[in-house]
């Protein structure tokens, strides 16, 4: 069986930055109050004429960039997002046609926070399928449009950004090593946008009643992520051998410096093997994993040969984590 390997990653922050000082102007709350929460001290914030599928573009731009390779090389692209620029056609079908993929078929992947994740794990088995020789996975997410500014326990948390990773076969002995993906449905109305699907279409009542937001049970989202973050990674570790002191890199999904250290400190880790880079981009759902392994890689937490662990949990809820060899 084919390897399936990282090759190369690019990511995409909009200029704008929304400060806790900013927020303190909008909404009830103060940078104290933030920090010691959920530990974001600001966030980036799309422009109103761009679109995920913008950012996406040009995180993908920078991914192929960096590897050297054309756009009609590849062979599919895996948009992970919950904010689309629409229901359909899908936001792959939108960067396909603007990066110039021609031979390339794809598909968008709806797993909130996690779908960075399953989007790595798909392209990684089409890779070892040894039917795809180039697989593009984006995660991208304009948070910004779907958070309701009046919200103080949501407003304070989301960020936009893009960020993807090429996936193509590799040599022995780097790449991918293996994946636990749950989802847990029971979860479903703790984190969610009520409205804007076939349950609760559009209307001017949804709009009236600010349906079109995200909405979440703050606690019940806090204690789910707390314990499957942790439970995820060890079954993973232990599921290949392997101990959280082999571990070089924990790239946790980044929604609260609270369930990281916590993730951490369960599984035994220092905070010298962990990425936290939530304090400067806030939570951007899909964008998460790949920006916390670019800020990794250029302070030189990660380099060739080392193990990394990504983890995650997300609405749904969905969990995630794979187990990685970095290949460049």
């Amino acid at each position: 069986m084919p390897v399936a390997k990282i090759s190369a990653l690019g990511c995409y922050v909009p200029p704008r930055v929304l400060t806790n000082s900013d927020l303190e102007k909008m909404v009830d709350t103060n940078n104290a109050w933030i920090m010691q929460r959920v530990g974001i001290a600001e966030r980036h914030i799309a422009a109103p004429e761009v679109a995920t599928s913008d950012m996406a573009v040009e995180a993908a731009r920078a991914a192929l960039a960096q590897r050297g390779v054309d756009a009609s090389e590849l062979d599919a692209i895996i948009v992970c997002t919950v904010t689309p620029d629409m229901f359909f056609p899908s936001t792959a079908c939108l960067v396909q046609e603007r990066i110039g993929a021609k031979g390339a078929w794809g598909f968008d992947l709806i797993a909130a926070c996690s779908g960075f994740i399953y989007g790595l794990t798909t392209a990684a088995h089409f890779v070892m399928a040894g039917t795809h020789k180039k697989v593009l996975v984006i995660g991208a997410d304009t948070m910004s449009r779907i958070i309701d500014y009046t919200d103080r326990n949501t407003c304070i948390l989301f960020g936009d950004a893009a960020g993807a990773m090429l996936i193509e076969p590799g040599e022995e002995g780097e790449g991918f090593i293996g994946f636990l993906n749950e989802i847990d449905g029971s979860g479903a109305d703790a984190l969610k946008m009520p409205a804007g699907g076939s349950r609760l279409p559009s209307s001017v009542e949804t709009v009236q009643q600010r349906l079109h937001y995200v909405k979440q049970e703050g606690q019940q989202v806090y204690k789910f992520a707390v314990t499957k973050m942790y439970e995820t990674c060890k079954a993973l570790l232990d599921r290949h051998g392997l101990t959280p002191a082999d571990v070089k890199l924990l790239i946790p999904h980044q929604a609260n410096k609270r369930i990281i250290e916590s993730t951490a400190e369960r599984l035994g880790m220092s905070l010298e093997q962990v990425i936290i880079n939530i304090d400067h981009y806030g939570n951007t759902t899909g964008a998460t994993i790949p920006l916390a392994t670019r800020d990794a890689v250029r302070c030189g937490k990660l380099k060739r040969g080392d193990l990394v662990l990504f983890a995650a949990v997300g609405a749904g809820f969905t969990v995630g984590a794979n187990l990685w060899r970095w290949a460049y």
